[in-house]
C-alpha cells in the first residue's frame, strides 16, 4: 500500500545544497524528500520553500487547507531561516538591538497554531527535528564582505551562532512533546558523528548529497521505532 506524505519546510526539506564548483545553490535530485517518494513508494507533496519561516509556513499551510485531510501525514521542517539575523544591519550597529527573522516565543506559538489547524483540517501533523550546524564556517560565510569584527563583538563568541540554533530545536520539541505530536529526530544522527560538519555545505547549514543520505536513514530508522512504540499507528509510519 502507498502512503501520502505533504511536506512544508525551508530550504533544507526542498532539498537546496550550495554547489562549490558551480559557486550556487541548487536542487538536487535525490534529496531526502525525493528519496522517501522513489525508494519508500510514498507520495510526496513537497511545498517546501528556499528561505520559509514557519510564519510564511503556516501561511502556506492555510492556503492548502483543503487537501491536508487527504494525505495520511503533514511534515513540517522549520527553524533554520527563523532563526538567523540581519547580519549586514548587525555589521553597521553591532551596538543596536537586533531580533532574530522569528523571535523564539513567536517562533514557538506560531508552530502550535499550524499543528492545531493541521488538525483542525484532518491532516495527522509530524515534526522533523534540525539537522545541526557549523557554526564556525557559517559565521566564515556569512561575514563575507561584512565588518565581521563588529558582527563578532556582538556575538560575543562564534559559538553563540550553534547555541541559538539548538535553542529553536529545542522548541520544535517542546511543541511536539506538549502538543502530542510525532517527532522525528534527526538531529542524533548527524551529533553521533565524529565529524559531522562534512555532511554540510560550504555554508555550514545546508546539509549536502551525504547529510540528505543520512536525513532519509534517520527518518527510516525513527519511523520504524516510532511504529514500534505506537502500534496502533503501525504500519502507516513503517517507512521501511
Amino acid at each position: 500500500m502507498s502512503y501520502s506524505v505533504c511536506l512544508f519546510g525551508d530550504s533544507v526539506a526542498k532539498g537546496v545544497i550550495f554547489d562549490s564548483i558551480r559557486r550556487k545553490y541548487r536542487v538536487i535530485k535525490d534529496c531526502f524528500a525525493a528519496s522517501m517518494e522513489t525508494q519508500e513508494h510514498l507520495r510526496v507533496t513537497n511545498y517546501s520553500k528556499f528561505g520559509c519561516t514557519i510564519t510564511k509556513g503556516r501561511e502556506l499551510l492555510e492556503r492548502h487547507a483543503a487537501e491536508l485531510s487527504s494525505y495520511d501525514f503533514v511534515v513540517f521542517e522549520f527553524g533554520g531561516n527563523d532563526c538567523d539575523f540581519d547580519w549586514h544591519a548587525i555589521a553597521e550597529n553591532p551596538d543596536g538591538e537586533h531580533l532574530a527573522k522569528t523571535p523564539i516565543a513567536v517562533f514557538e506559538e506560531e508552530y502550535r497554531k499550524a499543528v492545531r489547524f493541521t488538525r483542525e483540517n484532518g491532516g495527522t501533523p509530524v515534526l522533523l527535528s534540525l539537522p545541526p550546524i557549523d557554526a564556525h564556517r557559517y559565521f566564515n560565510w556569512f561575514t563575507q564582505g561584512e565588518n565581521a569584527e563588529n558582527i563578532l563583538r556582538w556575538l560575543g563568541d562564534i559559538d553563540r551562532i550553534y547555541r541559538w540554533h539548538e535553542m529553536y530545536n529545542l522548541a520544535v520539541c517542546r511543541v511536539a512533546m506538549e502538543e502530542h505530536v510525532l517527532l522525528l529526530d534527526i538531529s542524533s544522527r548527524f551529533l553521533e558523528r565524529s565529524h559531522y560538519e562534512e555532511l554540510l555545505c560550504e555554508d555550514g547549514i545546508h546539509p549536502n548529497e551525504k547529510g540528505h543520505e543520512l536525513i532519509f536513514a534517520s527518518l527510516r530508522e525513527a519511523a520504524e521505532k516510532a511504529s514500534h512504540r505506537m502500534p496502533q499507528l503501525s504500519p502507516r509510519l513503517a517507512l521501511a
